[in-house]
Protein backbone atom coordinates (compact mmCIF):
# COMPACT_ATOMS: atom_id res chain seq x y z
CA UNK A 1 0.00 0.00 0.00
CA UNK A 2 2.73 2.49 -0.07
CA UNK A 3 2.58 5.48 1.64
CA UNK A 4 -0.64 4.82 2.20
CA UNK A 5 0.38 3.28 5.52
CA UNK A 6 2.90 3.49 8.06
CA UNK A 7 4.63 0.95 10.46
CA UNK A 8 4.90 2.17 13.63
CA UNK A 9 6.74 0.24 16.87
CA UNK A 10 3.90 0.16 19.59
CA UNK A 11 3.57 -1.63 23.34
CA UNK A 12 0.60 -3.42 23.28
CA UNK A 13 -1.30 -3.85 26.49
CA UNK A 14 -3.77 -6.78 27.13
CA UNK A 15 -4.77 -7.23 30.95
CA UNK A 16 -1.28 -7.78 32.32
CA UNK A 17 0.20 -8.91 29.11
CA UNK A 18 2.82 -6.14 27.75
CA UNK A 19 4.48 -7.16 24.23
CA UNK A 20 6.54 -4.47 21.75
CA UNK A 21 4.94 -5.29 18.35
CA UNK A 22 4.53 -3.47 15.28
CA UNK A 23 1.08 -2.04 14.11
CA UNK A 24 -0.28 -0.47 10.79
CA UNK A 25 -1.22 2.75 10.30
CA UNK A 26 -3.17 5.15 8.17
CA UNK A 27 -0.52 7.70 6.67
CA UNK A 28 -0.51 11.45 6.99
CA UNK A 29 0.92 13.82 5.03
CA UNK A 30 0.50 17.64 4.00
CA UNK A 31 -1.10 18.36 0.48
CA UNK A 32 -0.31 21.72 -0.92
CA UNK A 33 -2.47 23.11 -3.38
CA UNK A 34 -0.93 26.19 -5.77
CA UNK A 35 -2.14 27.58 -9.15
CA UNK A 36 0.01 28.95 -11.19
CA UNK A 37 2.42 28.90 -8.48
CA UNK A 38 0.37 30.60 -6.05
CA UNK A 39 -0.10 28.77 -2.91
CA UNK A 40 -3.73 28.37 -2.27
CA UNK A 41 -4.29 25.43 -0.06
CA UNK A 42 -3.09 23.54 2.55
CA UNK A 43 -4.98 19.75 3.28
CA UNK A 44 -3.83 16.94 5.18
CA UNK A 45 -4.54 13.65 3.61
CA UNK A 46 -3.78 10.10 3.11
CA UNK A 47 -1.56 10.12 -0.06
CA UNK A 48 -3.15 8.45 -2.59
CA UNK A 49 -5.25 9.59 -5.68
CA UNK A 50 -3.94 13.32 -5.20
CA UNK A 51 -5.26 14.57 -8.40
CA UNK A 52 -8.86 12.96 -7.91
CA UNK A 53 -8.58 15.00 -4.46
CA UNK A 54 -7.22 18.36 -6.40
CA UNK A 55 -9.79 18.22 -8.94
CA UNK A 56 -12.41 17.58 -6.45
CA UNK A 57 -11.40 20.23 -3.99
CA UNK A 58 -11.49 22.79 -6.99
CA UNK A 59 -14.93 21.31 -8.34
CA UNK A 60 -17.12 21.39 -4.66
CA UNK A 61 -15.06 25.32 -4.31
CA UNK A 62 -17.06 26.46 -7.43
CA UNK A 63 -13.28 26.93 -8.87
CA UNK A 64 -13.50 24.75 -11.56
CA UNK A 65 -17.07 23.29 -13.35
CA UNK A 66 -15.65 20.74 -15.60
CA UNK A 67 -12.44 19.20 -16.42
CA UNK A 68 -11.74 21.12 -19.35
CA UNK A 69 -11.07 23.98 -17.03
CA UNK A 70 -7.96 22.32 -15.65
CA UNK A 71 -5.25 22.53 -17.98
CA UNK A 72 -2.42 21.03 -16.44
CA UNK A 73 -1.74 19.63 -12.99
CA UNK A 74 1.50 18.25 -12.03
CA UNK A 75 3.53 17.56 -8.85
CA UNK A 76 6.62 19.85 -8.10
CA UNK A 77 9.01 21.64 -5.78
CA UNK A 78 8.38 19.16 -2.48
CA UNK A 79 12.02 17.85 -1.31
CA UNK A 80 12.91 15.90 1.40
CA UNK A 81 15.92 16.59 3.30
CA UNK A 82 17.77 13.48 1.34
CA UNK A 83 16.58 15.41 -2.37
CA UNK A 84 14.03 13.15 -2.62
CA UNK A 85 10.29 14.12 -4.46
CA UNK A 86 7.92 13.62 -1.40
CA UNK A 87 4.87 14.13 -3.69
CA UNK A 88 3.26 17.08 -1.70
CA UNK A 89 3.09 20.21 -3.60
CA UNK A 90 0.76 20.24 -6.69
CA UNK A 91 0.65 23.25 -8.74
CA UNK A 92 -2.58 23.72 -11.07
CA UNK A 93 -2.65 25.62 -14.25
CA UNK A 94 -6.25 26.56 -15.36
CA UNK A 95 -7.31 26.60 -18.90
CA UNK A 96 -7.68 29.58 -20.57
CA UNK A 97 -11.10 31.94 -19.53
CA UNK A 98 -11.13 30.32 -16.44
CA UNK A 99 -11.03 32.76 -13.67
CA UNK A 100 -8.27 32.51 -11.10
CA UNK A 101 -10.21 32.78 -7.55
CA UNK A 102 -10.21 35.26 -4.94
CA UNK A 103 -7.54 33.86 -2.76
CA UNK A 104 -8.67 35.95 0.30
CA UNK A 105 -12.04 33.67 -0.05
CA UNK A 106 -10.44 30.41 0.18
CA UNK A 107 -8.94 27.81 2.42
CA UNK A 108 -5.46 29.51 2.29
CA UNK A 109 -3.11 27.91 4.84
CA UNK A 110 -4.17 25.25 6.82
CA UNK A 111 -6.75 22.76 6.51
CA UNK A 112 -6.86 19.79 9.50
CA UNK A 113 -8.11 16.56 8.49
CA UNK A 114 -11.01 16.57 10.70
CA UNK A 115 -12.69 19.97 9.64
CA UNK A 116 -12.19 20.79 6.11
CA UNK A 117 -14.37 24.61 7.14
CA UNK A 118 -11.65 25.38 9.53
CA UNK A 119 -9.60 27.94 7.93
CA UNK A 120 -12.29 29.83 5.62
CA UNK A 121 -11.83 33.64 5.78
CA UNK A 122 -15.64 33.98 6.66
CA UNK A 123 -18.69 32.38 7.08
CA UNK A 124 -20.25 33.64 3.58
CA UNK A 125 -17.36 32.41 1.56
CA UNK A 126 -18.85 28.88 2.75
CA UNK A 127 -21.94 29.07 0.94
CA UNK A 128 -20.39 28.54 -2.53
CA UNK A 129 -24.22 28.84 -5.20
CA UNK A 130 -23.68 25.24 -6.81
CA UNK A 131 -24.25 25.52 -10.77
CA UNK A 132 -26.40 22.41 -10.28
CA UNK A 133 -30.35 22.44 -9.47
CA UNK A 134 -30.14 19.57 -6.60
CA UNK A 135 -33.96 20.07 -6.07
CA UNK A 136 -35.26 19.30 -9.53
CA UNK A 137 -33.67 15.93 -9.42
CA UNK A 138 -36.15 13.28 -9.85
CA UNK A 139 -34.28 10.46 -8.34
CA UNK A 140 -35.67 7.98 -5.52
CA UNK A 141 -34.14 5.10 -4.02
CA UNK A 142 -35.40 2.40 -1.71
CA UNK A 143 -34.92 2.23 1.95
CA UNK A 144 -33.68 -1.49 1.66
CA UNK A 145 -30.78 -0.11 -1.22
CA UNK A 146 -30.02 2.88 1.39
CA UNK A 147 -29.64 0.00 4.12
CA UNK A 148 -27.21 -2.20 2.10
CA UNK A 149 -24.84 1.10 1.30
CA UNK A 150 -22.77 1.03 5.01
CA UNK A 151 -22.06 -2.88 4.10
CA UNK A 152 -21.04 -2.64 0.44
CA UNK A 153 -18.83 0.76 1.25
CA UNK A 154 -17.68 -1.38 4.37
CA UNK A 155 -16.27 -4.21 2.18
CA UNK A 156 -14.60 -2.01 -0.24
CA UNK A 157 -12.22 -0.40 2.16
CA UNK A 158 -8.88 -2.01 1.87
CA UNK A 159 -6.71 0.07 4.07
CA UNK A 160 -9.42 0.55 6.63
CA UNK A 161 -8.87 -3.09 7.08
CA UNK A 162 -4.99 -2.53 7.72
CA UNK A 163 -5.66 0.55 10.04
CA UNK A 164 -8.84 0.90 11.22
CA UNK A 165 -8.21 4.72 10.53
CA UNK A 166 -9.93 6.05 7.48
CA UNK A 167 -12.86 7.83 6.19
CA UNK A 168 -14.68 6.76 3.39
CA UNK A 169 -16.67 8.46 0.88
CA UNK A 170 -18.67 5.88 -1.98
CA UNK A 171 -20.64 6.99 -4.79
CA UNK A 172 -23.81 4.32 -5.73
CA UNK A 173 -26.56 4.03 -8.07
CA UNK A 174 -29.84 3.55 -6.76
CA UNK A 175 -29.79 0.39 -7.30
CA UNK A 176 -26.85 0.01 -5.30
CA UNK A 177 -24.03 -0.56 -7.71
CA UNK A 178 -21.00 1.10 -6.78
CA UNK A 179 -19.01 3.79 -9.11
CA UNK A 180 -16.31 4.94 -7.23
CA UNK A 181 -14.87 4.80 -3.71
CA UNK A 182 -12.32 7.18 -1.83
CA UNK A 183 -10.70 6.31 1.41
CA UNK A 184 -9.11 9.19 3.38
CA UNK A 185 -8.14 10.21 7.04
CA UNK A 186 -10.15 13.38 6.34
CA UNK A 187 -13.62 12.59 5.54
CA UNK A 188 -13.91 15.78 3.62
CA UNK A 189 -10.80 14.56 1.44
CA UNK A 190 -12.46 11.25 0.89
CA UNK A 191 -15.49 12.92 -0.53
CA UNK A 192 -13.16 15.30 -2.85
CA UNK A 193 -11.37 12.78 -4.01
CA UNK A 194 -14.82 10.61 -5.36
CA UNK A 195 -16.13 13.92 -6.64
CA UNK A 196 -12.51 14.55 -8.30
CA UNK A 197 -13.21 11.39 -9.92
CA UNK A 198 -16.26 12.05 -11.47
CA UNK A 199 -15.09 15.32 -13.19
CA UNK A 200 -12.19 13.57 -14.16
CA UNK A 201 -14.68 11.16 -15.95
CA UNK A 202 -16.59 14.19 -17.38
CA UNK A 203 -19.38 12.59 -14.58
CA UNK A 204 -20.34 15.87 -13.28
CA UNK A 205 -23.63 16.50 -12.34
CA UNK A 206 -23.63 13.42 -10.40
CA UNK A 207 -27.61 13.55 -11.01
CA UNK A 208 -29.17 9.95 -9.77
CA UNK A 209 -26.39 9.20 -7.67
CA UNK A 210 -25.90 8.15 -3.61
CA UNK A 211 -23.34 9.72 -1.81
CA UNK A 212 -22.51 7.08 1.13
CA UNK A 213 -19.90 8.54 4.06
CA UNK A 214 -18.69 6.20 6.86
CA UNK A 215 -18.93 9.16 9.41
CA UNK A 216 -21.26 12.40 10.20
CA UNK A 217 -22.69 14.46 7.61
CA UNK A 218 -21.14 17.62 8.61
CA UNK A 219 -22.66 20.89 6.56
CA UNK A 220 -19.20 20.77 4.66
CA UNK A 221 -19.93 17.11 3.10
CA UNK A 222 -23.75 18.67 2.49
CA UNK A 223 -22.54 21.68 0.49
CA UNK A 224 -19.95 19.67 -1.62
CA UNK A 225 -22.89 16.94 -2.42
CA UNK A 226 -24.64 20.00 -3.69
CA UNK A 227 -21.84 21.35 -5.44
CA UNK A 228 -21.05 18.40 -7.25
CA UNK A 229 -25.66 18.13 -8.65
CA UNK A 230 -25.66 14.93 -5.90
CA UNK A 231 -28.86 14.34 -4.80
CA UNK A 232 -28.87 12.52 -2.19
CA UNK A 233 -26.41 12.39 0.83
CA UNK A 234 -26.05 9.46 3.30
CA UNK A 235 -23.91 8.87 6.45
CA UNK A 236 -23.88 6.31 8.93
CA UNK A 237 -23.77 9.00 11.52
CA UNK A 238 -25.22 11.88 12.44
CA UNK A 239 -25.72 15.34 10.45
CA UNK A 240 -25.38 18.91 11.83
CA UNK A 241 -27.81 21.17 12.40
CA UNK A 242 -26.49 23.32 9.78
CA UNK A 243 -26.26 20.40 7.56
CA UNK A 244 -29.70 19.67 7.41
CA UNK A 245 -30.73 23.74 6.90
CA UNK A 246 -28.20 23.53 3.86
CA UNK A 247 -29.69 20.03 2.65
CA UNK A 248 -33.42 21.56 3.22
CA UNK A 249 -32.72 24.69 2.12
CA UNK A 250 -31.22 23.64 -1.06
CA UNK A 251 -33.77 20.29 -2.12
CA UNK A 252 -31.32 17.74 -0.83
CA UNK A 253 -31.70 14.41 0.19
CA UNK A 254 -30.15 13.62 3.69
CA UNK A 255 -30.19 10.18 6.13
CA UNK A 256 -28.48 10.05 8.65
CA UNK A 257 -27.79 6.99 11.14
CA UNK A 258 -27.60 4.54 8.65
CA UNK A 259 -27.70 1.15 10.12
CA UNK A 260 -29.22 -1.89 9.37
CA UNK A 261 -32.63 -1.33 8.48
CA UNK A 262 -33.01 2.11 10.26
CA UNK A 263 -31.95 5.40 9.48
CA UNK A 264 -33.48 9.25 9.88
CA UNK A 265 -34.35 11.34 6.94
CA UNK A 266 -33.72 14.53 7.85
CA UNK A 267 -34.98 16.15 4.76
CA UNK A 268 -36.08 15.48 1.43
CA UNK A 269 -38.16 12.31 2.69
CA UNK A 270 -40.05 12.40 -0.65
CA UNK A 271 -37.02 10.81 -2.36
CA UNK A 272 -36.46 7.74 -0.07
CA UNK A 273 -39.36 4.92 -0.60
CA UNK A 274 -40.45 2.28 1.29
CA UNK A 275 -42.51 0.11 -0.95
Amino acid sequence: MGRVTSRRSIVSIEGETVRRRWDTVAAEEPLEIRLGGTPLSVTMRTPGDDFDLVHGFLATEGVVADVDAVRTMRYCAGKDEEGKQTYNVIDVTLADGVATPELSLQRNFYTTSSCGVCGKASIDAIRTLSAYDVAADPTTVSSTVLSGLPAALRAQQPVFDSTGGLHAAGLFTPTGRLLCLREDVGRHNAVDKAIGWALREDKLPLTSCVLMVSGRASFELTQKAVMAGIPILAAVSAPSSLAIDLAAESGLTLVGFLRGRRMNVYAGAQRVTTA
